[in-house]
């Protein structure tokens, strides 16, 4: 599949740390923005356009949630081999960055997909999945059963107080999901927060993923 890719942020610096955002449409600008006002260190924010948001992001099949919308794919194993293997030393290479550190963060699906990279890849040290995802069927229990390719130097997870407020009855398990994930992070001693906003799912995504971001690379 087609990704746009786009260095929103470079930095002065070119070990200053790297984060990876995945994005549905051209977002990545707009988190730049609420980052810039949160943090003073030098950071190269690089955003990815992921078209084919529930096949590429997603780690397994599964049925869709709202009818009409297509089915998950299972296609997160191939995209982050595409980040790791070209994306991301790409980027690096043609804008001469060597960063000490990569994140990766993402809103929504793409949260859930930041997080589950980590059990698939050591390139990232950190992730920030904000409102993210992890009502998706089965990540709980995978969660419960694997380990994380190497120990995350931070895990940041937040969601607003509304989102679990929802008929739909896959989704409305997301809030005790997430909690459930962050004590089991934390009872492995992981350096994990888990924040909650106030408001739905469509709240200040770029303020929240921003957030997110500056309290991981912080």
């Amino acid at each position: 599949m087609n990704r746009t890719v786009k260095l929103v942020r470079r930095a002065s610096s070119c070990e200053a740390p790297l984060v990876v955002l995945n994005c549905f449409g051209d977002e990545g600008e707009a988190v730049a923005l609420e980052l810039d006002k949160l943090v003073r260190a030098p950071y190269s924010l690089l955003a990815v356009t992921v078209s084919d948001w529930n096949e590429a992001l997603s780690p397994w099949k599964a049925p869709a949630v709202f009818k009409g919308e297509p089915d998950f794919g299972g296609g997160a194993d191939e995209y982050i081999a595409e980040l790791v293997s070209a994306i991301v030393p790409s980027v690096c290479s043609e804008y001469g960055l060597q960063p000490r550190a990569i994140y990766i963060a993402g809103y929504s699906m793409a949260g859930l997909f930041a997080l589950y990279s980590l059990y698939k890849t050591d390139m990232f040290v950190g992730c920030a999945a904000c409102s993210g995802s992890l009502w998706f069927p089965g990540f709980s229990e995978y969660v419960c059963e694997h380990e994380f390719a190497a120990a995350p130097s931070r895990v940041y997870l937040s969601l607003g107080d509304r989102e679990s407020k929802t008929k739909n009855p896959v989704m409305a398990a997301v809030e005790d999901n997430t909690r459930d994930i962050s004590e089991i992070y934390s009872s492995k001693s992981y350096d994990v927060l888990f924040e909650l906003n106030h408001g739905g799912h469509f709240n200040d995504p770029a303020l929240r993923t921003a957030k997110g971001i500056a309290w991981v690379i912080g």
